[in-house]
């Protein structure tokens, strides 16, 4: 029996927010970069991260990420006051900038982080445009994944 072969290109992806994927519609997405201090890079490179109920604000021009939390390591360095919450900056090009804030004015649409993942040395964040879910929108997301799994076992019942 043969082996399943590997991917040649390693996962890059440090995490990823699954609670914004089940709460909104995703629109469009951007990819942007972080400004990020020395003990910051060392933890997300050991995973120690959350995403969940992090979203992106825009103000006077500028993208920012609240809420993401990246605990600091225990070997960090004594002399820097670790702040786990703090405000980010993202950086984007001022197109991208400008579509998001024409879309964060309309009704409903708001920016969130989906994604943290490394690009080479870099780390980057993945933002989306998102619209809301309503709890009958994720009653039907629910249902339609879990019928689509019924028809894979099915299938793979008829061809046995």
């Amino acid at each position: 029996m043969a082996k399943p072969k590997k991917s040649k290109t390693p996962d890059t992806t440090i995490v990823r927010n699954k609670k914004a994927l089940h709460d909104y519609f995703v629109e469009n997405t951007f990819e942007a970069g972080m400004v990020l201090e020395g003990w910051e890079v060392k933890s997300l490179r050991e995973k120690k991260v959350q995403l969940v109920d992090t979203y992106v604000t825009l103000k006077d021009g500028e993208a920012w990420l609240l809420g993401c939390r990246i605990v600091p390591l225990n070997s960090a360095s004594t002399h820097v006051v670790a702040d786990p919450e703090r405000t980010r900056k993202l950086l984007l090009k001022g197109r991208e900038l400008a579509q998001l804030f024409g879309a964060i004015q309309q009704k409903g649409y708001t920016c969130v982080a989906t994604k943290l993942y490394w690009k080479g040395h870099l780390v980057k964040c993945q933002i989306a445009l998102a619209k809301g879910k309503k709890d009958h929108d994720k009653r039907d997301t629910i249902k339609d994944r879990e019928w689509n799994i019924q028809k894979q076992r099915v299938v793979r019942q008829q061809n046995r």
